[in-house]
């Protein structure tokens, strides 16, 4: 394959590290999706529109939060404190909710709040929902409360609870329960449904409710809030980058069904406004779990409405709200719920013989990235395939390397392709020809450099290549190893071939792969490694051996300490003696070291020192167990 559009010589010293996204990505072409204030201020009341918090009250609740944190997480005391500090959130909830210190001490609060009182507060605030639903401050209480419902719905401690005090209720009439609030808040959302979705600060309760309804916490709901729980809350284990299910009432899943019908009202809106635009990602994607009839219904509603445009000049219509800041990335996330036929005609009528000039374009090139994350069959990906494969170095020169590592993961997921697309990596980055340079293409693709710009050679264009330099390899450290770079080796890694990348890193230097490892991005590459069915354990021995004299250094890194466990705990009896010997010879510097002396410990490398056979028993047995583990596992 000749050089792309752009020739890498010409595009300087590495790939361009584009594909930065997001909260303020710089050069993204857009902005950032946070709150902004709407341009005629009608959401924000006047300033004296609502009670103020005295000093005196804000110290009381800063104590009172900083008390709470420190008391027993058990016991009577500690009931009794939560129950009269409600209290006293309950007297002063607005003014609290609508204070900016206020709003974040309140936040904590909640997470340590049983039902009843949370009911109370909840009820106090409703009667100034709109005020507070649009208030910079009050907007985050609301998503608080509403985030408690995984911790309160359905727990029998709960209910033990509203059966005592339903005596109380008796004095201003009724309480509601929190089933009955929730969907008394979704029916006011739905009243004035185009309000809230387009407020700057209501579309984030929106957003909120849309996920409760549903009983599908999105990672980035949770991770914004994670500080604000409680403490049992806060170690409850969530597994990072997916979204948290849990249990809800059926009257939740109608109600979620009305709310997607009120998108349907204003497709148009919600297509081209940009705040109002993330409402509808939100429900497409709990919808897509919860309810998939519906997710179906609102992309047919969005695809037709953008099919319906002017046609663009070079094709389809929707081509151009590709390229559009807000429409674009509400079509990342249609592509991404998509039933697999739909995809295939959507690519068919929309996509095909476009692919090279979205995947050029600053915006358009994002969109193009999540429908190659959506490929699941060899149908679509062959002729995604042919079309894109030819400008994979020109899309590296452009700056768009999400776009190569995307399809890679296609290849990768559909396991077709795989051989092809390498052999193509290999040209892109220059060290296809002669074959002794693709010995070098684990730091290449890790830095996503050039061959020569690597190794900062002075090769003109069109001159034959020099041979790999064993030496030069080993003399230079190992650069700067990207994000994107390691997710490529992490799919080539679980190619079903991936012995050129294999013997690429078995090829680099102790201190080389120690770098590897030590690196934030890079040690996962060393975890497919590890995990990669692709890679047998002779394979991985070959790789790892060179990591032997780096141990302690492993041990005493931030990162290259999870590596060194993940490698004890499938390495046999034979190596963990070897690691373990090596480690014991500066056993003191290990304890010292904050990462080091976890791994003394998962080590039990007190217990080699000073109890050989008896570590060797205790190894012995483990060893025994994960055996067993395995073979029950593979039948």
């Amino acid at each position: 394959m000749g050089p792309g559009p752009r020739s890498l010589h010409k595009a300087g010293r590495r790939f361009p590290a584009g594909d930065k996204r997001g909260r303020g990505a710089k050069g993204s072409g857009r902005p950032p999706p946070g709150r902004q204030r709407p341009p005629d201020g009608s959401s924000e009341p006047a300033p004296d529109a609502h009670p103020h918090l005295s000093p005196e009250a804000l110290g009381y609740f800063r104590q009172a939060l900083s008390a709470l944190k420190e008391a027993p997480e058990t016991g009577e005391e500690r009931e009794l404190m939560v129950h009269n500090v409600l209290k006293e959130v309950e007297a002063e909830a607005l003014a609290l909710a609508t204070n900016r210190t206020g709003s974040e001490i309140m936040q904590e609060l909640l997470g340590f709040s049983p039902l009843k009182p949370l009911c109370r507060v909840w009820a106090t605030l409703r009667s100034n929902f709109r005020f507070v639903a649009c208030h910079r401050c009050g907007v985050h209480v609301l998503q608080s409360a509403l985030l408690q419902l995984p911790r309160l719905l359905g727990s029998p401690a709960e209910r033990e609870e509203e059966d005592v005090e339903e005596e109380e209720d008796g004095k201003d009439g009724p309480l509601e329960t929190l089933e009955e609030l929730v969907l008394g808040l979704a029916s006011e959302v739905c009243d004035d449904f185009l309000f809230y979705c387009g407020d700057t600060h209501g579309s984030f309760v929106v957003r909120t409710l849309l996920q409760v309804l549903g009983g599908t916490l999105l990672e980035s709901e949770r991770a914004r809030h994670r500080g604000s729980q409680s403490p049992e809350a806060q170690r409850a284990p969530a597994r990072e980058g997916k979204p948290s299910d849990f249990e809800v009432p059926e009257t939740f899943l109608n109600r979620l069904q009305d709310l997607s019908s009120c998108f349907l009202k204003d497709i148009a809106v919600f297509i081209t406004d940009k705040i109002s635009s993330f409402c509808l990602q939100v429900a497409l994607q709990i919808l897509h779990r919860k309810l998939p009839q519906f997710c179906a219904q609102l992309c047919s509603a969005v695809i037709g409405y953008l099919s319906s445009r002017n046609s663009s000049a070079d094709g389809s219509p929707l081509l151009l709200f590709l390229r559009d800041q807000t429409s674009s990335r509400l079509l990342e996330q249609v592509l991404l719920v998509l039933e697999p036929p739909r995809l295939q005609s959507l690519f068919e009528d929309h996509f095909q013989g476009q692919l090279q000039t979205l995947a050029a374009h600053p915006i358009a090139n994002f969109p193009l990235q999540r429908l190659l994350d959506a490929v699941t069959t060899p149908e679509l990906l062959s002729p995604v395939f042919e079309e894109l494969s030819p400008a994979l170095e020109a899309v590296l020169a452009q700056g768009h390397p999400g776009v190569v590592i995307a399809l890679v993961g296609a290849c990768r997921r559909v396991g077709a392709h795989q051989a092809r697309v390498l052999q193509l990596l290999l040209e892109a980055f220059h060290c296809a020809e002669p074959p002794s340079r693709q010995v070098a293409c684990v730091p290449l693709f890790a830095t996503l450099t050039a061959y020569e710009v690597y190794y900062r050679l002075a090769e003109e264009e069109g001159a034959v290549p020099a041979e790999h330099q064993v030496e030069m390899a080993t003399a230079r450290a190992l650069g700067e190893v990207t994000v994107l770079g390691s997710l490529l080796l992490q799919h080539l890694l679980h190619f079903s071939s991936p012995g050129i990348v294999l013997r690429s890193l078995g090829a680099l230097t102790g201190p080389q792969l120690l770098t590897l490892a030590q690196n934030p991005a890079g040690s996962h590459v060393l975890d497919a490694v590890l995990t990669s069915p692709s890679v047998t354990r002779k394979q991985r021995r070959r790789v790892l051996k060179t990591l032997k004299g780096q141990y302690v250094a492993l041990a005493c890194s931030r990162h290259g300490s999870r590596v060194l466990d993940a490698i004890w705990s499938g390495a046999a009896l034979g190596a963990r003696k070897e690691i373990a010997a090596e480690l014991g010879e500066r056993n003191q510097e290990l304890i010292r070291d904050p990462f080091g002396h976890h791994v003394a410990r998962n080590v039990a490398l007190t217990t080699f020192l000073k109890r050989r056979v008896a570590w060797e028993q205790q190894q012995g047995a483990v060893a025994k167990r994960r055996r067993a583990l395995n073979s029950i596992l593979e039948d």
